[in-house]
């Protein structure tokens, strides 16, 4: 349990319990300093806890921790307790006690006057929803739409090219404001997602170069068409296995759960047999 001014984890004090496989139960203060394991170090904080006050037990395949907190003239604790439990059976151990990543987060608000409280998933879940759901359809789902009409439609010309142009216009365009967003949501969480940012940028420079290749691609009767033909589907091909991997890995960094993944799995099953079926009926009519 954190104790924070805006939500956030990183800057706040949190006292940390479990209980080990051997019995033996642990309360420790953490001070969240980012979310690197070595910037959460046990033992700090600004949590004042009265001597002999804290208590964890194991009852029921649930844990009850209990801990008391001292102000100084009157002065409350930080009005936004944060919750989140760690890793079943994983437990920090000495000397370092390094915490693991927490699984489940929830974010509350308590006014100390009323006692009345209010919860969300975390800071700024618009914003992390709103990064999540635009990359989702624009890079994960309508470049994917946009390359199946190019590939199976031709036969419907000029129709698939306009109808191809304007699906990846669209998802080009989500997908730009969507990774704004994240870049966004990373500033206001001092969020450290190195990985997961260097592959996002990756795929916006792919959709760049794809945007400059269609601007520039020859006429039909050129040489130099073939060429172009074999890089635009292969970038294309790279930007989308990229971004799908990018969207699963950033569902997991967000902590949204199975449910995203597998919503986003199943749109993807759904691309994937409409794949199969349309190149099963291109051969046959070969």
């Amino acid at each position: 349990m954190g104790f924070s001014t805006n939500g956030a984890m990183v800057g706040s004090s949190a006292i940390v319990g479990w209980v080990s496989s051997d019995g033996d139960g642990v309360v420790k203060q953490y001070h969240l300093g980012g979310t690197s394991p070595r910037l959460v170090v046990p033992d700090q904080g600004n949590l004042k806890v009265v001597s002999n006050s804290t208590a964890i037990i194991s009852q029921s395949l649930r844990l009850y921790m209990a801990f008391q907190l001292e102000t100084d003239n009157d002065q409350q604790p930080q009005s936004r307790p944060l919750y989140s439990v760690g890793r079943t059976g994983v437990f920090p151990s000495a000397p370092n006690y390094v915490l693991s990543e927490h699984q489940v987060k929830v974010s509350t608000s308590i006014n100390y006057v009323t006692g009345q409280s209010t919860s969300s998933g975390g800071p700024y879940v618009k914003l992390r929803r709103s990064h999540g759901v635009l990359n989702m359809i624009g890079w994960g789902i309508l470049m994917i739409i946009g390359a199946i009409v190019a590939r199976y439609f031709k036969q419907k010309d000029p129709t698939w090219f306009y109808l191809h142009t304007s699906i990846q216009l669209l998802g080009f365009v989500l997908g730009i404001i969507g990774i704004v967003c994240g870049f966004i949501l990373k500033n206001r969480l001092n969020a450290h997602v190195s990985t997961h940012k260097g592959i996002g940028i990756f795929i916006l420079v792919l959709g760049c170069l794809q945007v400059m290749a269609f601007l520039a691609r020859p006429n039909k009767e050129a040489k130099l068409r073939k060429y172009w033909n074999w890089y635009h589907q292969n970038v294309g091909r790279i930007l989308i296995i990229f971004t799908i991997a990018n969207i699963f890995y950033g569902i997991h960094l967000g902590g949204e759960g199975r449910g995203w993944s597998a919503g986003y799995g199943v749109v993807l099953c759904v691309l994937f047999i409409t794949i199969v079926v349309l190149e099963l009926r291109s051969w046959i009519r070969k």
